[in-house]
């Protein structure tokens, strides 16, 4: 073992990942973990040591560099981001960034002291000292989860691909099958993320833009609350009408009603006055919600900003938040602070949660929270579907036949129960409950479902701790640092001045200030819509498509066209 080459090893390593070079410094490099053998190229090649004291090489004894050569050049295209599974001798890698397609390599490995012998007995400087090199040792699946969640970008990276390093993986097939585990989650969550930015991603950047401008009125900040009910529009709503009507009629003793906009017809046209309406859809079918209604002015709508700016101009006592969107985030900090909610579980009953938390709520109800079409019906009676359908019927196509073409769109439909108690469920909906059981788990307020006939919710009661102090939080926007078109054209200005991303796309968002590399991150969604109808094409093509369209955009929105 080599001190020397292990502390020049550990320097190289401490100037980007200095927790692990501390654990590494604090490791031992004399329990024999390894041998290494001498190939016939020349290069050392570790060998793995087993219980029995048997070596098992962990590349080629002929030509390891040119092993990994071979082995990255098949895996590699057209993924921009490689995993691998084991050091070893670092040849794998290492032939990864001598590709200029490559943006992300990361490797993983388990037994700190062995990952030290190895660092005590070979150079590894040249991937310590790349910037989209990344090593975990001993990690445990959450924080690697994590890391591809905020490092990988699948718009302008390309795939991601999982390479093993078998002899080494096989010998410790429990902890790499975790690690795998936690690599799938990741990815899952970031295609489902990917395919929602490909087909939203030019709306969303649409609708915050214009929604700015409505966004900087003042309103009062809103105080806490007690208890909040939620209205979803399922149609076991209809059967929990009469007690929703007790609060109503009782004051709701001391309850905040929060109507999902879909639910928002029924409630009124049942005489029932909702505290809030929540809306999250950036599409254009929201506005049936509010068709034909006037919505009070002491009822407040909480908007997205990445909501359809037709809702703001609908309500006299519009409230925004960001939901997520890294634009909405990016206006947040820079422009005028709004509320953050959760939107993450994509659907409007999520959203209504997530604002009952930020309001402090100690106890929350659901309603019309079904997940499902329980009897096959969709919706409740007054909802948008209704007339929308009704309009839509013939003589050759009566109504039942618009309702069942409207149920039976999905070929994915599962039949759960039997009799006059059954549902149909949709792999959406179940993940749309899944998430709110998740975020219900998690938070500290008492939750609970009202009775109702649609998939059973699997909510735990909460504890109360941290409830005094989060009901001291207002919603209530911050101060706008400057008009909505004066922030606009300075947001132009900076789109307009950001290098071209030429050469390995990586390297170049490393080199881009602090500043520039926000703008870019506001970009992303838009540039996963650009990628999805111009699959083909380069990083350097889909952001200059997306800057573009952007500058485009905001050459609308303030006047300059």
């Amino acid at each position: 073992m080599d001190k020397t080459l292990f502390e020049r090893n550990l320097l190289a390593l401490s100037q980007r990942q200095s927790a692990l070079c501390s654990r590494l410094s604090a490791a031992r490099t004399t329990l024999g973990r390894y041998r290494f053998l001498e190939s016939r190229s020349g290069e050392p090649v570790p060998a793995l040591v087993d219980a029995a004291g048997a070596a098992h090489a962990l590349h080629s004894l002929v030509d390891p560099r040119r092993e990994g050569e071979r082995l990255v050049e098949a895996s590699a295209s057209p993924a921009g981001c490689l995993i691998f599974l084991g050091l070893g001798g670092g040849y794998y890698p290492e032939a990864a960034l001598d590709r200029e397609s490559v943006c992300q390599v990361l490797v993983i490995d388990y037994d700190i002291h062995g990952v030290a012998e190895l660092l005590a007995s070979r150079e590894y400087i040249r991937l310590f000292n790349d910037p989209r090199f990344t090593l975990f040792v001993d990690c445990d699946g959450e924080a690697l989860e994590r890391h591809i969640l905020e490092t990988w970008k699948p718009a302008l990276y390309g795939g991601i691909r999982v390479i093993p390093l078998r002899q080494r993986v096989e010998q410790e097939n429990e902890s790499f099958g975790r690690a795998g585990d936690a690599i799938k989650r990741a990815i899952d969550r970031l295609s489902l993320d990917y395919s929602v930015q490909a087909h939203f991603g030019k709306r969303w950047f649409s609708n915050i833009i214009r929604n700015m401008f409505p966004a900087e009125k003042n309103a009062p900040a809103l105080a806490p609350v007690k208890k909040a009910v939620i209205c979803a529009a399922g149609p076991s709503l209809d059967l929990q009408l009469p007690r929703l009507g007790e609060y109503g009629a009782k004051k709701r003793r001391g309850c905040f009603i929060i109507s999902v906009d879909t639910a928002l017809p029924a409630l009124l046209k049942n005489g029932l006055k909702p505290d809030a309406v929540i809306s999250i859809d950036c599409q254009h079918i929201s506005y049936y919600h509010f068709m034909g209604l006037s919505l009070p002015p002491d009822i407040p709508l909480f908007l997205d900003l990445a909501s359809t700016p037709l809702l703001a101009s609908l309500a006299e006592n519009a409230r925004f938040f960001s939901g997520g969107h890294p634009l909405t985030r990016y206006l947040s900090r820079c422009w005028r602070p709004f509320p953050e909610l959760d939107t993450s579980g994509a659907n409007v009953t999520y959203a209504a949660l997530s604002l009952a938390e930020y309001l402090g709520a100690g106890e929350i109800e659901l309603y019309g929270a079904d997940f499902s079409y329980p009897l096959g019906i969709c919706y409740a009676r007054g909802t948008y579907i209704n007339p929308c359908l009704a309009l839509r019927q013939n003589r050759l196509d009566p109504l039942e036949a618009e309702f069942s073409s409207f149920l039976y769109r999905s070929a994915l439909l599962e039949k759960i129960g039997a009799g006059c108690s059954w549902y149909y469920q949709t792999p959406v909906l179940r993940g749309y409950r899944e998430a709110l059981e998740e975020k219900a788990g998690n938070l500290s307020a008492s939750i609970k479902a009202a009775p109702g006939f649609g998939a059973p919710i699997s909510l735990r009661t909460g504890h109360r701790d941290g409830y005094a102090a989060r009901s001291l939080r207002l919603f209530s926007s911050g101060r706008a640092s400057a008009g909505a078109a004066s922030f606009l054209e300075q947001y132009r200005e900076d789109i307009k001045a950001m290098p071209p991303l030429s050469g390995n796309i990586a390297r170049r968002l490393a080199e881009l200030p602090e500043k520039a590399s926000l703008v870019l991150t506001t970009l992303l969604p838009l540039a996963a819509a650009v990628k999805g109808r111009q699959n083909e094409a380069t990083a350097s093509e889909i952001f200059e498509a997306a800057r573009g369209h952007c500058l485009d955009e905001l050459e609308r929105v303030t006047g300059r066209r």
